[in-house]
């Protein structure tokens, strides 16, 4: 009797991978409407709330619109913990990520091409955040141009974040964990600008959003909407972006090749 041949599986290749594992993830959004609903009635009711109860202070501080001022604060609200680390959570549970990681498929790609998938998540959803300051009243200094990197800089700044739940989500397997990563993000936002012009804090807290990235961050944003151009502005941004990203990124990419080695 003829012995039959072994047929190996052949790998389809890097990018497609990932193109693949974000297909997936974008399928499966229509399916997981809490994962963007409360993402957007979150920030809406932040800006409303804070605009509604400060702007008559805000108005003691000479050149400051307090609309555009709190726009860029919605926006990270809108973009910041979306991620698919809930459903890496589901993968891991049933087994199905064991049996990916069993394939040739790249294991960088089972992460990134969740990325991807949030990338896209993300930017879309700072659209209806875009509009809602527009109907407020909130124009851009720096127009269509600024408008599109304000977007990308906050996309940018969601998908950095969305390091911290798939480290989590990688590293424990647990969906209550992973719901509870948002929570990082509140001693970033709330110990920085949120309120006031850093120039008009005092004491500790100004002390504490002198070394807070989101500082840099929210200044870079709000430079697009009501200064204009600001090169060096923009580049401290950036800069407080890729810090994050170094740790967030790099607990990841640690938890994926933990998970990976464990099977």
């Amino acid at each position: 009797m003829a012995t039959q041949p072994t047929i190996h599986a052949r790998k389809a290749g890097f990018l497609a991978d990932v193109a693949t594992v974000a297909e997936r993830a974008l399928r499966s959004l229509p399916r997981d409407p809490e994962a963007t609903i409360p993402a957007l009635v979150i920030p809406v009711f932040f800006f409303v709330m804070n605009v509604g109860a400060l702007q008559d202070f805000a108005e003691n501080i000479p050149g400051l619109d307090y609309k555009a001022f709190q726009l860029p604060v919605a926006v990270l609200f809108a973009v910041t913990g979306v991620s698919r680390a809930i459903t890496v959570v589901t993968d891991i549970q049933s087994g199905y990520f064991d049996r990916l990681s069993i394939t040739p498929v790249s294991r960088l790609s089972l992460l990134l091409g969740l990325m991807v998938a949030d990338f896209a998540m993300v930017v879309a959803l700072s659209i209806p955040v875009l509009l809602m300051g527009f109907i407020a009243g909130v124009r851009f200094e720096t127009g269509p141009l600024g408008m599109l990197l304000f977007a990308l800089v906050g996309g940018v700044w969601g998908l950095i974040f969305t390091g911290f739940p798939y480290a989590i989500a990688l590293k424990t397997g647990s969906p209550a964990a992973v719901n509870i990563s948002f929570l990082l993000f509140f001693p970033f936002l709330f110990m920085t600008t949120l309120f006031l012009p850093q120039e008009a804090m005092t004491g500790w807290l100004a002390t504490v959003a002198d070394y807070n990235p989101v500082t840099y961050l929210l200044a870079a944003m709000r430079s697009l909407i009501s200064q204009g151009w600001e090169p060096v502005v923009l580049l401290k941004g950036l800069l407080a972006i890729a810090g994050v990203g170094v740790v967030s990124i790099g607990l990841a990419l640690a938890a994926l090749r933990g998970r990976a080695t464990r099977r």
